[in-house]
């Protein structure tokens, strides 16, 4: 993998699990194991609207999507429920080898940014729970261009933002799709199998892969 300037982290499932959200699934009367078909849900539909050029924020569409899921379960007093689970977004903790791995990057003085489909608020307040504020230098989100990614747009304005060449930028993260796009995009890639998932061969692979961060 090439030496970057600097780089850029996904949030959520790279950097932060989302196993704190199972128990607020349950408690709304969804089951725990729907955690992963609502989150891959309200990927496909913000990817769908952005085919489209129709961009709506990560909280809208999620919402959207937890109320189809809830309603079709036949599921009441939706909105207090919905409201729960999207409040434990900001109680994500971060991957045990998170720390450990901006500390390294830190030490070799290469700048580290988390780019987001999530609001810029809600990433920064993870980033400060999980004690990362003095190590992350920005938080990006998507709202800052209104694409999410995969789209090209995201990752240019990623690099504008941290003062480097694209081709200069690595993007790291536990999804394919991501690591396409940011290689499209002309980024350095590196992704992380987070409970060894692989990644899609359909996707190209990226510059640099393992199962851990380290």
């Amino acid at each position: 993998m090439p030496r970057p300037d600097a780089i850029a982290f996904d949030a959520v499932e790279t950097l932060f699990s989302l196993g704190k959200l199972r128990p607020r699934m349950e408690w709304a009367g969804l089951q725990g194991h729907q955690l992963e078909t609502w989150f891959a849900q309200m990927l496909r539909d913000a990817f769908a609207l952005g085919a489209l050029d129709i961009y709506k924020p990560f909280r809208e569409i999620a919402e959207a999507t937890l109320e189809v899921m809830m309603t079709a379960q036949g599921i009441k007093g939706r909105e207090d429920r919905i409201e729960d689970i999207l409040s434990g977004f900001t109680e994500l903790d971060a991957e045990p080898d998170v720390l450990p791995a901006m500390q390294r990057l830190s030490r070799d003085s290469v700048p580290i940014a988390v780019l987001t489909n999530g609001s810029e608020k809600v990433t920064r307040a993870l980033v400060d729970r999980a004690g990362l504020s003095d190590l992350v230098s920005h938080v990006i989100s998507v709202d800052e261009v209104e694409r999410w990614k995969p789209a090209p747009q995201v990752y240019h304005h990623a690099a504008s933002r941290l003062g480097v060449a694209p081709e200069r930028l690595a993007l790291v993260a536990a999804h394919g799709w991501d690591v396409q796009g940011a290689r499209s995009a002309g980024l350095i890639t590196g992704y992380v199998a987070r409970a060894g998932k692989p990644r899609s061969a359909i996707m190209a692979p990226a510059d640099a892969e393992g199962e851990t961060l380290m």
